[in-house]
């Protein structure tokens, strides 16, 4: 692992006497880190009287050549690297292996991280607990009862997309953008138990679980404004949001059989609105192209 040298004396400043281990998660640990990326680094404590937080802090590591100015001198500028330092409490490690919303995106990290210090095998317990992690039916029923909110939560977003078509609203469409993609692509991630390989990959990961050629990925391929296959690559706003609109029908069509009853019922009634109003603004479409009649 290519860590600045400076890292250690670090380490021995962040120690307490609750401390029992320090680990490296992230593209550090995988080792495909580029110039750009970020240091995480996990400070597990003894007990739970400390809040689990981060913090972010820059470490030095001298001027880096850029180029060459008009003189043919070499440009420096500071490097710095960012550092993002989470504090990991006994009860949050349990919770990242019993909660499925959290367990999706940190048992692939915890199995790729490198122990920094680890004096009583801390981390090399946790990270042996995330190696025989298996998504049980237990966690699949609570993974899609968190997935039943998730989608009753972003009804609101839909409303607005709908409203923001209606109205052409820049505001309403920015809106709605992000729960019908980011927020769909979360939901479809804790019904197939999508265990990240980093917050990187969480669309590819999401896509190949459903399926690439499925009609759920091509509309989240369009949702995000990103081309299927051979496609133009460009979309408009009004383009995204329809897509992500349709997208949340298709990802009911998909959760239906494994919703909680009490979600149900919303979800179908919003995505059988949106249906009816995408026909209706179509229909309004065709009319307008074809100007007025005779």
């Amino acid at each position: 692992m290519d860590l600045p040298s400076e890292l250690r004396a670090y380490l021995e400043d962040w120690k307490t006497e609750y401390s029992v281990a320090f680990a490296l998660l992230g593209s550090y640990a995988r080792g495909d880190a580029g110039p750009h990326s970020d240091l995480d680094i996990l400070h597990f404590v003894d007990d739970d009287k400390h809040e689990a937080d981060a913090r972010s802090l820059l470490i030095d590591q001298g001027p880096v050549a850029i180029g060459r100015n008009g003189n043919q001198r070499a440009l420096l500028y500071p490097r710095r690297l960012l550092v993002v330092l989470s504090t990991v409490t006994p009860s949050q490690v349990e919770n990242w292996l019993s909660d499925p919303g959290l367990a999706l995106n940190i048992i692939i990290g915890l199995r790729d991280g490198r122990a920094l210090w680890d004096p009583k095998s801390i981390f090399a317990a946790i990270q042996q607990r995330a190696m025989e992690f298996k998504w049980t039916p237990a966690l699949q029923e609570k993974a899609d009862q968190l997935a039943g909110k998730e989608l009753v939560g972003w009804i609101e977003e839909a409303h607005k997309g709908l409203e923001g078509l209606r109205r052409n609203d820049t505001g309403r469409l920015l809106n709605a953008r992000f729960g019908l993609s980011w927020g769909l692509a979360w939901v479809m991630r804790l019904h197939k138990g999508v265990l990240a390989t980093s917050d990187n990959t969480f669309f590819s990961d999401v896509v190949n679980a459903v399926g690439p050629e499925t009609e759920w990925a091509k509309l989240l391929h369009r949702a995000f404004g990103v081309a299927v296959g051979d496609e133009d690559d460009s979309f408009s706003l009004r383009e995204e949001v329809t897509s992500g609109l349709l997208l949340y029908c298709e990802t009911f069509s998909f959760l239906k059989e494994a919703l909680p009853g009490d979600d149900f019922a919303l979800i179908e009634a919003t995505a059988a609105r949106i249906r009816r109003e995408l026909k209706c603004e179509l229909a309004s479409s065709y009319e307008d192209s074809r100007g007025p009649t005779s």
